[in-house]
């Protein structure tokens, strides 16, 4: 996937709906050196599977213009001479793609992509925002902060920077939401770390019900659609699912059991670091909160019962505490579609999701919001 990301950024993705039976368009070029041995080929690509070939062919004056079948929008290739490679998103626009040929790393050039302009003024909002003035600023005063150990100081100016960049990531989010179905908009809201997926979940929902109107059949919409069904599970707003899991003497406990509380319910494991380093945290906030109706369900995913006893007797964990001891393939983490730990949900007194990997001060603060200092 990551492959993709980066991919997105850099060429031309359109935007159209098109007729499920396929359509054509135009490749056309010029080769710098083209080889005498060889031929060039359209690939489609499925993932890094390679589908499908067509052959391009090359006219005397080293220029091509042909016309390709395209049964749904995707990735493709261009095999030049099976020396150098192009990589691109085709969809309805005739593109125009020139090459040296003869080179692995040799010049590219794509033009004729209308959904350019999409990834062209994604890349200017982030980059206005990220290049700002203000953004220095905020950095020098980080670092004169640090060096006189003002932690508060830093904590806020960490805030004032966020608060910046996500009013730039608002911006990108706004672009995004109006245009239609493309593989450009798929593929950037499947970047990881683009978008906050909590925070613009229904930018999410929009594009997978556009999708599932305009491009039932096509299989990036389908594995968007899937992905986005997943994230609905846990979106802030939905019941947790329930966890029936052991305890350390080997009892069934619900998490519906502690229905009426405030509960975090905090994956760890004691082989975890960042889950150790934040651990101390939460044992802070348990006591200033439990006598206000904060809980903690922790769900361990070790391996071994002594490693996970171990792990709660030398961080104080003196809450309710659950696992099966199998790790990633736990009951909880599958349910919860758990790739990475720590994670944890912050639910209310109904069993609703309010929060979601809720932090040091943003784990305080929310609590502090719903509980009072």
């Amino acid at each position: 996937m990551k492959k993709w990301i980066t991919f997105a950024l850099l060429v031309g993705m359109i935007s159209a709906c098109e007729p499920e039976k396929g359509w054509q368009v135009t490749l056309s070029g010029k080769v710098g050196f083209p080889k005498e041995d060889g031929v060039i080929k359209l690939e489609k690509l499925k993932g890094i599977v390679e589908g499908e070939e067509q052959i391009i062919t090359l006219s005397k004056d080293y220029t091509y213009n042909q016309k390709v079948r395209i049964e749904e929008p995707g990735y493709y290739r261009l095999n030049f001479y099976g020396t150098q490679t192009v990589d691109f998103i085709l969809d309805r626009s005739d593109l125009e793609i020139n090459v040296d040929g003869n080179d692995p790393n040799g010049f590219v050039e794509i033009k004729g992509s209308p959904d350019m302009d999409l990834v062209n003024k994604v890349q200017e909002i982030t980059s206005e925002t990220q290049n700002h003035p203000r953004m220095a600023e905020l950095n020098d005063a980080f670092n004169a902060a640090r060096a006189d150990n003002d932690r508060r100081r830093m904590e806020e100016i960490q805030e004032e920077y966020m608060a910046f960049y996500d009013y730039g990531i608002d911006k990108v989010a706004a672009l995004l939401r109006e245009q239609g179905p493309s593989v450009a908009v798929i593929n950037l809201l499947s970047a990881s770390n683009f978008l906050d997926r909590d925070k613009y979940f229904d930018l999410y929902l929009h594009v997978a019900d556009e999708l599932r109107q305009e491009w039932p059949n096509y299989e990036l919409a389908k594995e968007f659609i899937a992905t986005v069904d997943k994230m609905k599970v846990l979106a802030i707003g939905q019941p947790a699912p329930e966890i029936s899991l052991p305890n350390p003497d080997g009892e069934i406990v619900n998490l519906s059991s502690l229905k009426g509380n405030y509960v975090l319910v905090d994956f760890w494991a004691k082989w975890c670091g960042p889950c150790r380093q934040e651990n101390p945290n939460v044992v802070r906030m348990y006591h200033k909160y439990n006598d206000k109706g904060f809980e903690v369900f922790g769900v361990s995913l070790d391996r071994t019962k002594e490693d996970w006893l171990q792990g709660i007797e030398e961080d104080g964990l003196v809450w309710t505490h659950v696992s099966d001891l199998k790790y990633f393939n736990s009951a909880a983490a599958e349910l919860y579609n758990i790739s990475a730990i720590p994670f944890s949900v912050l639910i209310d007194p109904d069993g609703i999701i309010i929060g979601k990997n809720l932090r040091g001060k943003g784990l305080e603060r929310k609590l502090e919001e719903v509980l009072g200092d």
